[in-house]
C-alpha cells in the first residue's frame, strides 16, 4: 500500500510537473539544443572521416614536433561501409588507489575491448580529457587478443597520427588515429597497445572495466607476445573509442547512456555480460539490419551532479560520450538511481551528496531528451531498477524512485519506453530485485539479470519493420 508520504510526494511531482511543461524555458532549451544539433553532419568530402559531430569539434592531432594539428585524413584503401563506433569507455578523471592517480611513465599498457561490431579496418580515440599536461604516445598498436596479453598471430598492425608514429595529445583534448586495416569479426576481443614514454601525470581512463588489461616496463607496443606483461589492471587509461568500418549492415550505433549498472558492476570480471553486452548479441543475432552498441555507463554517474570519484554529470557530459561516437542514431538512458541514493538524508556512506527531487531529475532528463532531438537522435526512457536493501535505500528514495519510474512511463516524453524495472523486480515485493537477478548488494544485478535487461527490449524500438 502506497503510503501517505509517498502519494503527497507524487501529488507534489506531477503539480510541478505540469507547470514545467508549460514554463517558456523549456522552449527556450530545445532552442539552445538545436544550435548544437547544428555541429551534426557529415562532410562528403571526407568520406573516410565521417563521424558525428562532436568529435570534429574536438579531436585533434598535434604532432609531436609541434607542426599545426588536424584531423588524420589517411584512407584505408578500397574501402566499403561507414564509421560505427564498436565500443567505447566513458572519460573519468584520475581515482585514489587507481593507477590513473599517478599515472604512467616509460610504460607500455594493453588494453582489451569487446567489439559489438564487425568490420573491415579500425580507427582508434584517444582522450586526455582530464589530463594536467599534455600526453605523450610513443608508439600505438591494434591487434585481436590471442590470450591474456598475448596477441593473435598475424593481426598486429601499428597505429599512425595524421601519419606519424607518435601523437601529443594536448589536455582536455581528444585524437582520432589513421584508419588501418584490420578484419574484426563480431564479438572480437581487440587489443590496443599505447607506449608512454614521458611521465603523463594523472590518467584519463575508467574505472570500472570489469576486464583484465596489462601494463609492462618500456615500449612493448609493437610485441605480439605477453612477455614483460606482468601488471595487470581491471581499468581503462587513455583509450576511449574503437571504430569499424563497418558493413551495411550495421545502420549505426546505439548509445547507452548510464550508470554502474550499465558499466556491469556486479558482472564477472572479462565475462562481458554487461546488459549493453547482451543487446549487441541480440541486435546482432536478429538477421538484416543491425546496429554496433557503445556503453557510456560509468559507476556512480548522476543526472545531475558531477563527482571526482563518479564522471561529470550525464547532463554535461551528453555532448562527448553521445554526439562524439561514430554513426550514433539512438540513445538509450537508464539513470538517476544515484542522483536518488546520494542524499544527506539517507547516506551511510558519506558519498558526494546533493539532495534531489523526483522533479528535478525529471528536467534533467528533458534537457537530455532535447539535445538528443536536436542532434536529430531518438532517444529511449528506461526505467530505474528496484534497490531495496541497498545501503543508500530508504522508503523517501522508493517514493522519488516511482515517481520517477510513472513519468517515464507516461509522460510520452521519450521516443519509447524500456521497462528494465518490472523486468528484473522480485515479483511479490517490486521494490526489490528479484533474487535470482541479485549480484548480492541489492542494487547491481547479476550477469542474469542483466541478461534478462537486455531481453526486455523490444528490438522492433531499435530496428522498426520498413
Amino acid at each position: 500500500m502506497r503510503s501517505r508520504r509517498s502519494e503527497h510526494e507524487a501529488g507534489v511531482f506531477w503539480a510541478l510537473l505540469q507547470r514545467f511543461h508549460r514554463s517558456i524555458w523549456g522552449l527556450a532549451l530545445f532552442a539552445a539544443m538545436v544550435a548544437v544539433g547544428a555541429l551534426v553532419r557529415w562532410d562528403p568530402a571526407r568520406p573516410a572521416q565521417a563521424h558525428t559531430a562532436g568529435r570534429e569539434a574536438v579531436a585533434r592531432v598535434d604532432r609531436v614536433a609541434g607542426a599545426p594539428g588536424r584531423l588524420a585524413t589517411v584512407r584505408v584503401p578500397d574501402q566499403s561501409g561507414h564509421w560505427v563506433t564498436a565500443w567505447t569507455a566513458a572519460p573519468q578523471g584520475p581515482v585514489p588507489g587507481n593507477l590513473s592517480a599517478h599515472g604512467f611513465a616509460d610504460q607500455t599498457v594493453r588494453q582489451v575491448a569487446f567489439a559489438s561490431a564487425a568490420g573491415s579496418a579500425v580507427r582508434i580515440r584517444l582522450a586526455n580529457t582530464f589530463g594536467l599536461r599534455p600526453l605523450q604516445v610513443g608508439r600505438a598498436s591494434v591487434a585481436i587478443q590471442g590470450g591474456g596479453a598475448r596477441l593473435a598471430a598475424g593481426t598486429l598492425r601499428a597505429l599512425t597520427f595524421g601519419g606519424q608514429p607518435s601523437v601529443v595529445v594536448p589536455p582536455g583534448a581528444e585524437v582520432l588515429s589513421d584508419p588501418v586495416r584490420l578484419p574484426v569479426a563480431p564479438f572480437a576481443h581487440v587489443a590496443v597497445s599505447l607506449y608512454l614514454p614521458v611521465a603523463t601525470g594523472p590518467a584519463t581512463g575508467h574505472v570500472q572495466a570489469r576486464q583484465v588489461n596489462y601494463v609492462a616496463a618500456g615500449d612493448r607496443a609493437l610485441a605480439a607476445g605477453a612477455q614483460g606483461f606482468g601488471r595487470q589492471t581491471q581499468s581503462w587509461y587513455f583509450l576511449a573509442g574503437i571504430d569499424v568500418l563497418a558493413p551495411a549492415r550495421y545502420v549505426g550505433t546505439v548509445v547507452t547512456l548510464g550508470d554502474s549498472i550499465t558499466d556491469g558492476v556486479g558482472s564477472p570480471v572479462n565475462g562481458n555480460a554487461r546488459w549493453p553486452n547482451d543487446l549487441a548479441r541480440r541486435l546482432a543475432g536478429r538477421g538484416g539490419d543491425t546496429l554496433a552498441v557503445a556503453d557510456a555507463g560509468i559507476g556512480g554517474n548522476r543526472v545531475l551532479n558531477s563527482s571526482s570519484c563518479c564522471g561529470v554529470d550525464s547532463v554535461a557530459r551528453f555532448a562527448r560520450d553521445v554526439l562524439g561516437q561514430s554513426g550514433v542514431r539512438d540513445v538509450i538512458l537508464l539513470e538517476g538511481i544515484n542522483d536518488i541514493g546520494f542524499s544527506r538524508s539517507h547516506n551511510p556512506d558519506n558519498l558526494p551528496h546533493t539532495d534531489v527531487s523526483a522533479l528535478q531529475i525529471v528536467e534533467g532528463y528533458e534537457q537530455i531528451i532535447a539535445m538528443a532531438h536536436a542532434a536529430g537522435l531518438r532517444i529511449f526512457g528506461a526505467t530505474l531498477t528496484p534497490f531495496k536493501g541497498a545501503r543508500y535505500w530508504s522508503p523517501a528514495g522508493e517514493a522519488k524512485r516511482e515517481a520517477v519510474n510513472r513519468w517515464i512511463r507516461d509522460s510520452g516524453a521519450f521516443d519509447g519506453v524500456i521497462d528494465f524495472a518490472r523486468a528484473v523486480a522480485d515479483p511479490g515485493h517490486p521494490e526489490r530485485l528479484n533474487p535470482a537477478y541479485d549480484s548480492g548488494d541489492h542494487l547491481h544485478p547479476n550477469a542474469a539479470g542483466y541478461r534478462a535487461m537486455a531481453n526486455a527490449i523490444d528490438l522492433s524500438l531499435l530496428l522498426p519493420e520498413r
